[in-house]
């Protein structure tokens, strides 16, 4: 086939994307999103059909073997359209305009995301899933493509119209600002923590009445909240929330690690995918459980799903993949959602079979494992048991005469040989391309637990970012690519891959103390600014400036299943300015704050991220100043220990030498404001801890700095 007619062909076998490869051997002739195929819809004058999934989307399955597998329908496809297929995870910018559409027009959206285009690129008509045939009142695909076909040969004045009017809607949805800002919004923080009791489900844990996903920025606005009114309340509804993640179906009480969300209110059956940003996001918030209760529970399953992602996620070299699929093979060789983690009590017998047991038989321990986990011969899951916390230790030490340690010891042991049984299974498909953006998210989970369980726990991520600057990052030209796949580099990163990667950094450097970490956070935070800011505006878009034109550019205001990129950014910027505060970071994060802050008033809890950056600005970090040679043990276990949202940890080096080498490495003439005069006193390490713009002496004792901030709160 000639370059002339590159859509003569299916192209996706020339892509790294694991997604778009799944889609090579279709029938359709799937193109990439590019000029060669945006070209050949203007050139044969018809319209785009345009795909969007990812590789662990179960729906996205479905409509393939449905439909794109189908003779008939690839035909349609091919002759009709150019159909072009994206994996939203590499290119969120799309999936961002066409999602908003799908919202906007439909009230809904999801994956697979269907949407027919222009050759323009213009949207007239938007969907999700579609069957092959018309039921429950969707129309078939099949149909639908023959409807669209004629309606562009008849009508195609009146779907150019709609195109354009959509278009106009969704530039003003993702691109437009104020005409003038306000300031930055104060007292958001009570008024989202509100919001968030408000639609708490209190009988359940989380929010929602059907779906329930995790939902991590709300319980850091809850935590937060807390620390600041003392109100009890707001830390019920965080706490029922993590803890309905960690008992439920969420969570894989066999390999660790958590699933995406559960299909019901009580959190029994998951969609089984595993993503890696929820293994980063739901982390960290369990850590600031800990540190805000004391709940060794969060601890301990904060630090399993860590493990997991080293075991599972991680790349011999280091960066983090990306999912694991929902679907693996089951019994009868066909690929069923959920085969890899579901049991039957038979199962779980023969798993535990021929395990020696102390104090129990064989038959005992599986059936506390069973009574344990809810395993039963009805299941709640097609017949078999999705595994959830249904009964504590005491409560089966009760019911089996044995005392809580020996039932803890047992179950200790049948979970082990349930996770060999287990390995024998078909795994699930894990898409191995590594993103710079949920990397950095799953960078600042590590360094959190690296405070909190010690420096061992931080050593994989400070691989994965030595992994991710040798690969994504350009030193010289200072720019940052998103995805990373088997030796090919590809995409330019947006704002999430700047903001959450320079977090995750600058997140290493304060509980390892390498300046080097310092140093990379503050290029990526001057890259931000260099390619995402726009002053005019007021506002961080997610595109560059010198991006791909799409039919509109973006901005990324309220969190979704990551963190708002535009939030991130800013708390991330306010907190670097205490390092180069003639940088302007300041002043870039508060002008985003008030360009935005009615949006952010009206609707506090869809913009968690910014109104915890907003709430930094308006109250300032918990700063910690160390003046040492290294931070001492007793001292990182303390901080670990201790709940501090929004806190800047450093080392100020103690000796002139050292401290002139790291400023040249930061290209810096003088110390800046969170080092100068902030000097190690009568030999002995010093901590210098400030919040809301005032300082506490110079103190050789960590504990009195921590309880000062009691007072300074």
């Amino acid at each position: 086939m000639t370059d002339a007619a590159p859509a003569d062909r299916n192209r996706l076998d020339d892509e790294e994307s694991p997604y778009l490869r799944q889609h090579a051997d279709n029938p359709v002739n799937w193109q990439p999103w590019d000029d060669a195929a945006l070209d050949a819809a203007r050139e044969r004058d018809v319209p785009i059909f345009l795909s969007v999934g990812y590789s662990a989307c179960h729906w996205c399955h479905v409509m393939e073997d449905e439909s794109f597998e189908d003779p008939d329908i690839a035909r349609k496809l091919n002759e009709n359209f150019v159909p072009i297929k994206v994996d939203r995870e590499e290119r969120p910018d799309l999936d961002s305009i066409y999602q908003s559409i799908c919202q906007m027009t439909q009230g809904t959206g999801g994956w697979p995301l269907s949407v027919f285009l222009t050759p323009e690129g213009e949207p007239f008509f938007v969907g999700t899933y579609f069957p092959p045939e018309s039921k429950r009142g969707m129309p078939g695909f099949g149909q639908l493509l023959d409807d669209i076909t004629e309606s562009w040969e008849t009508e195609r004045d009146g779907l150019e119209q709609r195109a354009e009017k959509w278009t106009n809607a969704v530039k003003g949805e993702l691109e437009e600002t104020p005409e003038s800002a306000g300031e930055a919004p104060s007292e958001t923080l009570d008024a989202a923590a509100q919001a968030a009791v408000r639609g708490a489900d209190r009988d359940h844990g989380g929010w929602g009445r059907g779906q329930k996903f995790p939902q991590a920025g709300r319980v850091h606005v809850l935590l937060r909240a807390h620390r600041r009114t003392g109100r009890d309340q707001y830390r019920a509804v965080a706490t029922e929330a993590l803890d309905a993640m960690i008992e439920g179906g969420l969570y894989d009480h066999v390999g660790g690690g958590f699933h995406r969300y559960c299909t019901d209110r009580d959190w029994t059956v998951p969609h089984f995918e595993k993503m890696l940003y929820d293994n980063a996001e739901i982390p960290r918030a369990l850590l600031a459980g800990y540190q805000a209760t004391g709940d060794e529970r969060y601890r301990e399953y904060a630090l399993e799903t860590l493990e997991f992602v080293t075991r599972e996620l991680q790349h011999p070299d280091g960066g983090f993949f990306s999912t694991l699929d929902a679907q693996s093979e089951g019994e009868d060789g066909e690929q069923e959602e959920g085969a890899f983690y579901v049991w039957t009590p038979e199962e779980v017998r023969e798993a535990v079979a021929g395990t020696e047991f102390d104090a129990v038989d064989d038959d005992t321990a599986a059936d506390l494992f069973c009574d344990r986990y809810g395993v039963t011969e009805p299941g709640n899951f097609e017949g078999r048991t999705v595994l959830t916390v249904v009964a504590d230790s005491d409560d089966l030490a009760d019911a089996y005469d044995l005392d809580r340690d020996t039932v803890e010891t047992v179950l200790d042991e049948a979970t082990a040989a349930v996770v060999e049984a287990r390995a024998d299974r078909p795994r699930p498909r894990r898409d191995e391309k590594i993103l710079a953006s949920w990397n950095g998210l799953m960078l600042s989970a590590y360094a959190e637990a690296g405070l909190v369980a010690g420096p061992g726990a931080v050593e994989p991520a400070v691989d994965a970012l030595d992994f991710l600057r040798e690969h994504l990052w350009n030193a010289e030209e200072k720019r940052l690519a998103r995805r990373y796949k088997d030796g090919d580099v590809s995409v330019d990163g947006y704002l999430e891959d700047y903001a959450f990667l320079a977090r995750g950094a600058f997140d290493i450097y304060q509980v390892t103390g390498e300046v080097d970490h310092l140093a990379f956070a503050l290029d990526l935070a001057r890259a931000i600014e260099a390619n995402f800011w726009d002053a005019d505006a007021g506002t961080l878009y997610f595109t560059p400036a010198d991006g791909e034109g799409l039919v509109a550019r973006p901005q990324e205001l309220t969190d979704q299943s990551t963190p708002s990129s535009a939030g991130v950014a800013a708390d991330l910027l306010l907190a670097l300015d205490q390092f180069l505060p003639r940088d302007g970071f300041a002043d870039v994060a508060e002008t985003v704050l008030a360009t935005h802050g009615n949006e952010i008033e009206s609707d506090p809890l869809r913009h968690a991220s910014l109104v915890l950056a907003a709430d930094g600005y308006e109250h300032g970090g918990h700063e910690l100043t160390v003046a040492a040679d290294s931070l001492p043990e007793r001292w990182r276990a303390a901080v670990g220990e201790a709940y501090l949202p929004g806190r800047i940890l450093t080392r100020r080096p103690p000796s002139a030498d050292e401290l002139a080498d790291w400023l040249d490495r930061l290209n810096l003439d003088e110390a800046p404001p969170i080092w100068a005069d902030r000097d190690e006193r009568d030999g002995e390490p010093t901590v210098y801890a400030c919040r809301a713009f005032t300082c506490s002496p110079p103190r050789h004792d960590i504990g009195a700095a921590l309880e000062w901030f009691e007072t300074a709160d």
